[in-house]
C-alpha cells in the first residue's frame, strides 16, 4: 500500500520477516527446552527395564489432554494483552494478567481432580494390568505439577505479548539443564546419596521431576515480575490484592474457551490415538510414542513462528495498523509453510539416526520407522494450519477454528483413523491397519484443517479489509 500524506510508508516485507524472527527464535529455544522434558522422559525411560515406555505413553497422553486443554484457555491472555500493549495501555494489560492468574488457579482444581482419579482413562485404554500402578502413580505426581504449569503458561503468554520472549526462554532453559536432567536420572533409575537410597521409580519418576521443575519455573517468574523493567511497567504487583472480576473472567473465557477447546480437540485426538493403539500391544504403542514425541518436537518451529505472528499482529491491530497486521499475517503463514516443509524433509533424510537416539530395541525401532514417512507428511500440514490459526487468534477469532478442528480431528482423524486401523469389514489392505491407519487419517485431517482455516481467514479479511478489531478501533478513529 502506498503511504498517505503525513504518514510513514508500511514497512517492507523483509522488515516483517525480521520482526517475526526476532520474536520466534527465543520462543523456539524456550519451547525446545520445555519439549525436551518429554524427549528426556521418552529417551531415559526407554532405557529402563520392562515396559515403562508403554506406561509413560498412556499416562502422558492423559496428562497432556488435560493440561494442554486448560492451558489453551489461559493463553487467551496473549491476544488480549497484545492488543492492549499495542494500544499503549500497559497497566490495563497488567490487570488482565492478574485475572488470568485467578483463572489458572480455578481451572487447576478441575484438572487436578481428573488426574487424582484416573479410573476412566485406565478403563478406556485397557493397558496391561501390570502397568496400571505405574500409570496411576505417574498421574498423581503430575497432579502436583499441573497448577504450576498453568501459572507459568499465563506468565509466558504475557511476556510474549509484550514482545519479551527471552525472559521465559531463559527460565525454561535453566529448568531443563539445572533441574530436569539430573532429577530424571535420580528418580527414574534410583540413586545412593550417602546413607540415603532413592528407589528407581521408572515412569513415575519423570512426573515427580516435572513437578519440581514447574514449581521452580514459577518461582523464577515471580522474581522476574519484580525485577524485569518491561514487566514492572505493567504494575502487575503494584495494584494490591484483587478478587476475580466477573467482566474480566468472562472476557478471558469468551476467547479462551474456544481456544482451549480447539487445542483440546487436537490433543485428545492424539490421546485417543495412543489409547486405541495400546490395544495393538506394547511394541506398537512404544513405536507410536517415539514418533508422537518426535512430531511434538518438530511442532516447535511452527509454534514459535505462530506465536510471534500472533504477538505482532495483535499489537498492530491494537495500534490501528490494519494493513501492517495483514502483511505480518501473510509473512508468518509463508514462514510456517517453508519451515514446515524443510524440517519434514530433514527428518525424513535422517530417520534412522533419529530413531536410534530413542531406542536400542530393534522391534520398537522398526515400528517407529514404519510411521516416520507419515509423520513428515503430517508435520507439513501441521505447520500450515497452526500459523493460519495464529493469525485468526490475533484477531480474537477462536470459535470458528474450534469447530473446524472438531470436524477435522475427531471426524476425519479419529473416525477415519479407527476405520483404517481396525478395518471392521475386512476390506482394507493390512498395510493401513494398526498405528499406520491412525497416522494416515491424522495427516489428512491437518490438511483439511489448513484449507478450511485459510478460507475463514480470507473471509475475515474481505469482511474487514481496513478495520482493526476491538481495542484499536477507537484509537484509529473508527466506529
Amino acid at each position: 500500500m502506498s503511504a498517505t500524506a503525513g504518514q510513514p510508508p508500511e514497512p517492507a516485507r523483509p522488515t516483517h520477516a525480521h520482526a517475526l524472527a526476532r520474536l520466534a527464535w527465543p520462543t523456539a529455544i524456550g519451547q525446545l527446552a520445555t519439549m525436551s522434558f518429554a524427549v528426556l522422559d521418552t529417551v531415559m525411560v526407554g532405557r529402563a527395564p520392562g515396559h515403562e515406555l508403554a506406561a509413560l505413553a498412556v499416562g502422558g497422553a492423559a496428562y497432556i489432554s488435560i493440561f494442554v486443554g486448560l492451558m489453551g484457555v489461559v493463553l487467551a491472555i496473549g491476544p488480549i494483552a497484545g492488543q492492549l500493549i499495542g494500544a499503549g495501555k500497559p497497566r490495563e494489560a497488567g490487570a488482565e494478567f492478574r485475572q488470568a492468574v485467578w483463572l489458572a488457579l480455578l481451572l487447576s482444581v478441575a484438572g487436578c481432580a481428573a488426574l487424582m482419579f484416573p479410573a476412566p482413562w485406565i478403563a478406556f485404554a485397557q493397558p496391561d494390568p501390570a502397568l496400571v500402578p505405574r500409570i496411576v502413580s505417574q498421574l498423581h505426581w503430575l497432579a502436583l505439577a499441573l497448577p504450576a504449569g498453568l501459572l507459568f503458561a499465563v506468565w509466558r503468554a504475557f511476556a510474549n505479548a509484550l514482545a519479551r520472549p527471552r525472559l521465559p526462554m531463559a527460565i525454561q532453559v535453566a529448568a531443563l539443564l539445572a533441574l530436569k536432567l539430573p532429577l530424571n536420572a535420580v528418580f527414574i533409575f534410583g540413586a545412593e546419596l550417602g546413607p540415603l537410597k532413592l528407589p528407581a521409580l521408572g515412569a513415575p519418576g519423570c512426573a515427580l521431576a516435572t513437578a519440581i521443575c514447574y514449581w521452580g519455573q514459577c518461582i523464577a517468574a515471580l522474581v522476574a515480575l519484580r525485577r524485569a523493567p518491561a514487566l514492572r511497567d505493567c504494575a502487575i504487583l503494584g495494584g494490591g490484592f484483587e478478587w476475580p472480576r466477573r467482566a474480566a473472567q468472562l472476557r478471558l473465557l469468551k476467547l479462551g474457551l474456544p481456544m482451549g477447546a480447539s487445542i483440546l480437540v487436537e490433543v485428545t485426538g492424539f490421546t485417543f490415538m495412543a489409547l486405541f493403539i495400546s490395544r495393538f500391544g506394547p511394541v506398537a504403542l512404544s513405536g507410536h510414542q517415539i514418533v508422537g514425541n518426535l512430531g511434538a518436537l518438530m511442532f516447535i518451529l511452527p509454534f514459535s513462528i505462530g506465536n510471534a505472528t500472533t504477538t505482532l499482529v495483535a499489537q498492530a491491530i491494537g495500534a490501528g495498523q490494519a494493513a501492517r497486521a495483514r502483511a505480518l499475517g501473510v509473512t508468518g503463514m509463508r514462514a510456517g509453510l517453508i519451515g514446515g516443509v524443510a524440517l519434514a524433509a530433514v527428518v525424513w533424510l535422517l530417520r534412522e539416526q533419529i530413531v536410534g537416539l530413542y531406542t536400542r530395541d530393534a522391534e520398537i525401532a522398526a515400528a517407529a520407522l514404519a510411521l516416520l514417512p507419515l509423520v513428515a507428511l503430517f508435520h507439513a500440514g501441521d505447520a500450515i494450519q497452526s500459523t493460519t490459526a495464529a493469525v485468526l487468534r490475533a484477531h480474537k477469532i477462536a470459535t470458528a477454528p474450534m469447530l473446524v478442528n472438531v470436524f477435522a480431528m475427531w471426524g476425519v482423524g479419529i473416525g477415519a483413523g479407527a476405520w483404517l486401523a481396525f478395518d471392521p469389514q475386512g476390506l482394507l489392505p493390512v498395510a493401513v491397519h494398526g498405528a499406520t491407519g491412525f497416522w494416515i487419517a491424522a495427516a489428512v485431517s491437518l490438511y483439511v484443517t489448513a484449507a478450511l482455516l485459510r478460507l475463514l481467514l480470507a473471509a475475515t479479511w474481505r469482511a474487514r479489509p481496513g478495520a482493526p478489531s476491538g481495542i484499536g478501533r477507537r484509537r484509529a478513529g473508527m466506529t
